[in-house]
């Protein structure tokens, strides 16, 4: 965006494994964003990982990022480095009814705290808090929480399930790789042998057309654990405002999320369960949710409060 309030607007999309580091995918974006276009003067990058040092390593990819690198070769006044949850939370301060589709009915108690989080490449979640006149974002990596079963079916699953360093987290099965590890646990226990994992497009293909039984349960299980699991963070944050469902996956679910056991396993919190029956959740269908908030953050930054790196020219 070129100048505060204009609307954000997409350059192009690289790959991370296409680029040797982000200063080279953003000189390849700026190439493609036309000859008129201004040269930038600053940046907000939203990055998958821990803003915890000067130089943040992606967490699933070869990346090191670096604010003041990356100012320093496009010579920027400024560059701030935030979670990439930061910007999709920002955006659903003031999100559109029309860019959501309700999941059960509930209506949000205005001025609560919302959660914002999604199932991807991995699983990504952030808080909205109202704090005095400002609203405060939390990151976080729930993600990287334990998850275990909630009954028989599921026990024998977790039994079957590939673990990934010898942990079964949120984000081992809610993401892409996760489901397609829930397909393979969920084949071997209903055919009493191991199974292959296939692409995650594949099983949820298969699990929409119904052309593969265990595709079909293992979508329904899915949803299920993504119930609980918002339903966890709504009762941390008591975000009696909303729960909003981002990420590549849930768009593509939607049929399941609203026809499955979702809403019964985002409930199931006694002795919180009428709480719970009272607070919304609904999917973003907007693609690149982010953008909204990107924006939001670089042209009212100062009604947010959040964590992240800022490097700025000395004056």
């Amino acid at each position: 965006m070129e100048r505060k309030g204009d609307k954000p607007r997409t350059l192009s999309h690289e790959a991370t494994a296409d680029h040797a580091d982000p200063s080279a995918a953003i000189r390849a974006a700026l190439g493609k964003g036309g000859q008129d276009a201004p040269p930038p003067r600053s940046a907000i990058l939203a990055i998958a990982g821990r803003i915890d040092g000067p130089e943040i390593q992606l967490t699933n990819a070869h990346w090191k990022v670096s604010g003041e690198r990356i100012a320093g070769d496009f010579d920027l006044s400024s560059a701030t480095i935030v979670n990439d949850y930061v910007p999709v939370a920002a955006g659903a301060a003031e999100i559109e009814p029309h860019d959501l589709t309700p999941i059960g009915r509930s209506h949000p108690v205005p001025g609560g705290a919302r959660v914002v989080l999604g199932p991807g490449t991995g699983f990504g979640a952030a808080a909205l808090v109202p704090y005095s006149s400002h609203l405060a974002i939390v990151s976080t990596e729930a993600g990287h929480t334990d998850i275990g079963p909630a009954d028989s079916f599921e026990e024998q699953v977790w039994h079957a399930l590939e673990r990934v360093e010898d942990r079964i987290t949120v984000e081992t099965v809610l993401s892409g790789p996760g489901l397609a590890r829930l397909h393979a646990a969920v084949a071997h226990v209903r055919t009493g042998r191991p199974h292959d994992k296939i692409d995650p497009a594949a099983v949820t293909e298969a699990g929409l057309d119904a052309s593969d039984p265990h595709a079909v349960e293992t979508l329904g299980l899915f949803a299920r654990l993504l119930g609980r699991v918002c339903g966890d963070l709504a009762l941390t944050f008591l975000a009696t405002s909303g729960v909003y469902i981002g990420g590549g996956i849930a768009p593509r679910i939607l049929k399941v999320l609203e026809e499955s056991g979702f809403r019964e396993a985002f409930e199931r919190k006694t002795p919180f369960a009428t709480m719970m029956r009272g607070i919304p959740t609904s999917v973003i269908t907007v693609q690149d949710p982010a953008f909204n908030g990107l924006s939001a953050l670089a042209s009212d930054g100062a009604k947010f409060v959040y964590h992240g790196q800022v490097w700025r020219r000395p004056e």
